[in-house]
């Protein structure tokens, strides 16, 4: 072969067109998942971290609120509509003025469920252009991961939060409205149901719902700024909780009157 340059060349085009055989190597499964685990680790500890100061400040409500019975706002505001019931129930001439308040409270109720369908489209479309604002949202991003799944996961936590809110506020409005016809019930009928009582319970129910509906739009708060980073996140969570302090206060003069006797 390798006095006959024609024959040399034949065999090394020939040997040239063969599929060479392809050497199997190891596949690390854990190569990949190690780089975005580690980049992940950040926004997971900032979500979780987020999340226990929230529930660790809803815990010392409910535990301020068994030892104070109006220490929050929402408190005070269940002992007023129980009062106003038994009010209205026990004098007929103010049915007007049941009617009037409750449509307030419905068309308060509508317009943040309406507002949170809107953010829920809102959220819709940017999942659906992410791609063209990550150079946005990503700019002072520099503790957290920048990964496409990432950042669906965000919305879906945000959607879940204000389908809550939505929900939340519809029901509100359902209880409100079975409530305008409960509460001009006569008591001459002494109906066991219908009593003030019952129809103060029912009121104080949609009542927490609508409560429900405004603290996932509070949340909300530390869930948008997430989307521009993990420790936008952990300063919008700690500014929130400090706003909320002060909010779900009761005026002192309440707390001072009904604090319970040693």
């Amino acid at each position: 072969v390798a006095a006959n340059p024609k024959t040399a060349q034949y065999w090394r085009e020939k040997a040239a067109s063969q599929p060479q055989t392809a050497v199997s190597r190891p596949i690390n499964l854990g190569a990949g998942i190690t780089p975005l685990r580690d980049a992940l680790g950040n926004d997971v500890f900032s979500f979780i971290f987020s999340a226990l100061m929230l529930v660790a400040y809803q815990i010392f409500l409910w535990r301020k609120t068994r030892a104070e019975p109006t220490y929050t706002v929402q408190a005070v505001n269940t002992f007023a509509r129980t009062l106003w019931v038994e009010t209205i129930m026990n004098d007929s001439e103010k049915g007007v003025l049941a009617v009037q308040t409750l449509r307030n409270s419905t068309m308060a109720a509508t317009f943040l469920a309406s507002t949170a369908v809107l953010l829920i489209i809102g959220a819709l479309t940017l999942s659906g252009q992410g791609e063209k604002l990550d150079s946005t949202w990503q700019a002072l991003n520099s503790l957290g991961a920048k990964h496409a799944e990432l950042r669906i996961g965000k919305l879906l936590i945000l959607l879940v939060d204000l389908f809550i809110a939505f929900f939340s506020f519809a029901m509100a409005v359902r209880i409100y409205n079975h409530v305008g016809y409960m509460i001009n019930v006569p008591l001459t009928l002494k109906h066991r149901a219908i009593s003030p009582v019952h129809v103060a319970a029912y009121l104080n129910s949609g009542g927490k719902f609508y409560s429900i509906g405004m603290r996932a739009y509070y949340y909300a708060v530390p869930l948008v700024f997430w989307l521009f980073g993990p420790h936008f996140m952990l300063v919008a969570t700690i500014v929130l909780i400090a706003f909320l302090y002060h909010l779900d206060r009761a005026p002192q003069p309440l707390v001072e009157d009904y604090r319970p006797e040693s």
